[in-house]
């Protein structure tokens, strides 16, 4: 089927050479407008897609699905908890833990940490700390030796390495004689592991889970119980549905609950810059606006040579929004390209950048993640294509109406 008229002629007054340049100056700058404007969405919503998975992946790394814990700050009989919570065909794997403050002590130098106390085999089935692993053996944390695995921003604050010796300061004291004195226990480094947050990879030491009730003096209780799920955006509903079948006293958190703040944050700066950013792209769409008012005034002889041809109204309309839309489209397509093409390259262009300018523009020591991420969904580039193809058609909608009103006695008076 032949396309019509209008369609050919749009195209012809996108291709010609303009009288008047400042025109085409004006045109050009509109798809360059749309195209910066397009591609830093893309690439923005990558960018916060990127760090809703990194937290999610990171966080859940060390941290778990779901957490059991006792409603009196520990849980007697813990496999039976675990045996219960694993009857429901979601949970993968159950493992427990005992988790309380305390101090390191090396030299003259201490350190506040958060003590974990792990089963190397069954922590291996809830979290990832093998695989972070800097140093050392996770399985070198054996009962009664009394070592410790440390975040490697923990081991540098103490300067120790795997071999050292360093004195864990226990918060609960000794009733003495003389009064109230602490419990020290001395242990040998056997790892430094890195899972990329500074919170952990600062604040976290990991022991043997019956060092941990030996030096806590918890006997046979634990804190709690972490599960795995098959799926992890299943546990705000599999936490309520174990709520009915555990029979233990306790409490029990998703991870949403847990590090709901995290997440929160995020999916609400993600939602402001696509909204900020969309205002850009609607400012470049409408320089079109500018644009096709001058290409109108530019072609009103053509015009009116067009109308006393028997072209109607919607006609006139139809050329100029095929124009309008083409130069939409073009920058439209630039953008994307652009901006795909940056997404998945972040990875290498902005750490080139920070070399050039010799800055680190996410310090470690501030952010949780100190890496640009990225995970481009092409979810997301359809609906940024979408809207900006959207607004550059409503750009074209006024000037094309001007176009239509245009007189043509008026307009060929002076030819």
């Amino acid at each position: 089927m032949a396309l019509p008229y209008e369609f050919w002629i749009g195209l012809r007054y996108t291709r010609a050479k303009r009288r008047n340049h400042f025109i085409s100056f004006i045109s050009a700058f509109s798809v360059l407008g749309i195209a910066l404007g397009v591609a830093a969405l893309i690439v923005v919503l990558s960018v916060m897609n990127g760090f809703q998975k990194e937290l999610r992946t990171r966080i859940l790394g060390v941290a778990s699905h779901i957490q059991i814990m006792g409603a009196e700050g520990d849980l007697a009989h813990w496999q039976e908890v675990a045996a219960q919570a694993g009857r429901h065909k979601s949970v993968r794997a159950a493992a427990p833990f005992v988790q309380s403050q305390g101090m390191f002590s090396v030299d003259q130098g201490v350190r506040g940490t958060l003590v974990r106390g792990i089963v190397p085999e069954l922590e291996d089935r809830v979290a990832d700390f093998r695989a972070h692993l800097k140093e050392g053996r996770l399985d070198d944390l054996r009962p009664g030796a009394f070592n410790v695995v440390l975040g490697i921003e923990l081991a540098r604050a103490l300067r120790t390495f795997v071999g050292d010796r360093i004195t864990l300061i226990a918060p609960q004291g000794t009733v003495t004689p003389a009064g109230i004195v602490p419990r020290l226990k001395t242990f040998t480094v056997v790892g430094i592991f890195e899972v990329g947050m500074y919170e952990y990879d600062s604040g976290l030491a990991l022991i043997h889970l019956e060092d941990a009730q030996r030096l806590y003096r918890m006997g046979d209780r634990v804190s709690g119980v972490r599960l795995k799920l098959d799926d992890l955006f299943l546990a705000p509903r599999v936490a309520r549905e174990l709520a009915g079948t555990i029979s233990a006293d306790a409490f029990i958190y998703d991870w949403t609950k847990s590090h709901a703040n995290f997440f929160r944050a995020v999916q609400i700066e993600k939602n402001m810059m696509f909204i900020i950013l969309s205002l850009i792209v609607a400012v470049a769409a409408f320089n079109l606006v500018t644009t096709l008012v001058m290409a109108v005034t530019d072609k009103e002889a053509d015009i009116a040579i067009l109308r006393t041809l028997g072209a109607r109204p919607a006609s006139i309309m139809a050329v100029f929004i095929v124009q309008g839309a083409v130069v939409g489209l073009f920058g439209l397509l630039l953008g994307i390209a652009g901006g795909v093409a940056l997404a998945l390259n972040i990875d290498v262009v902005v750490p080139f950048i920070e070399q050039l300018l010799g800055t680190q523009f996410l310090d470690k020591q501030v952010y949780y993640i100190s890496q640009l991420p990225s995970d481009l969904r092409w979810g997301d580039v359809a609906l940024v294509t979408g809207i900006s193809f959207v607004l550059a058609l409503l750009a074209t909608l006024y000037p094309s109406w001007r176009a239509a009103r245009v007189n043509p006695a008026e307009a060929l008076r002076y030819e």
